[in-house]
């Protein structure tokens, strides 16, 4: 289960790149939920589906459209909470002790917890349609998608600082170079991630920090 930090730290993270997006992202009504929609078509379609061809799961870009759906969620949730960070961590530190595994949509009644991978994917698109996101389905889907919790913190928390530092370094403006010593920048922040504790309550800032040191000795 996540902690009470990691929410903190991850909310804190969502509304500062919201405000670095547009300073008024709460009232501009943004709809987070038809992104989160488009996501989760995304990774069914990644899972596979299709009873007329071969073809194989690819579970790491599922995992990576689950932290794409979170960027979005936590969105959704903060403008729910009027940018009220604590309030907000709160309530979702409070659904993740009391996961109910059953959904009433349109009638009907569905358990996540028998449901496959795909199945709650696209249960969870369906519920974005009509502006609804469930925390324990997000749940099920990220343990059916094999990750931990830990797992969907570093890869958010990590995803989020890596575009961060390439605005903050001219990626908008065109002279931010993706490529330092050889690597991509994304394959620096992968080593430097596998080198640092993810439970130190500065996580983001130490990831910042290494990333900055890299790219200046280039």
């Amino acid at each position: 289960m996540l902690s009470s930090t990691q929410l903190a730290t991850m909310l804190a993270l969502q509304d500062a790149m919201n405000t670095k997006v547009n300073p008024q992202w709460l009232s501009a009504g943004y709809s987070y939920l038809r992104a989160a929609l488009i996501e989760s078509v995304e990774a069914i379609d990644h899972h596979g589906w299709k009873w007329w061809k071969a073809q194989n799961c690819d579970l790491a870009q599922v995992q990576m459209e689950l932290v794409d759906i979170w960027h979005f969620a936590l969105s959704h949730i903060i403008i729910a909470h009027d940018g009220d960070i604590p309030k907000a961590a709160k309530e979702i530190e409070v659904e993740l002790q009391h996961l109910n595994p059953i959904i009433v949509f349109d009638g009907v009644t569905f358990d996540v917890s028998t449901n496959t991978l795909v199945e709650n994917l696209e249960l969870m698109a369906g519920l974005c349609v009509v502006k609804r996101f469930d925390m324990p389905l997000f749940v099920t889907i990220v343990e059916q998608a094999q990750m931990t919790p830990t797992m969907l913190f570093e890869q958010y928390v990590g995803k989020n600082i890596l575009n961060f530092f390439r605005q903050d370094h001219g990626y908008k403006e065109g002279s931010y170079n993706k490529v330092w010593q050889g690597r991509e920048d994304n394959e620096h922040l992968v080593e430097i991630m596998a080198q640092t504790n993810s439970t130190t309550q500065d996580y983001a800032d130490v990831l910042y920090k290494a990333l900055e040191k890299r790219y200046l000795a280039k």
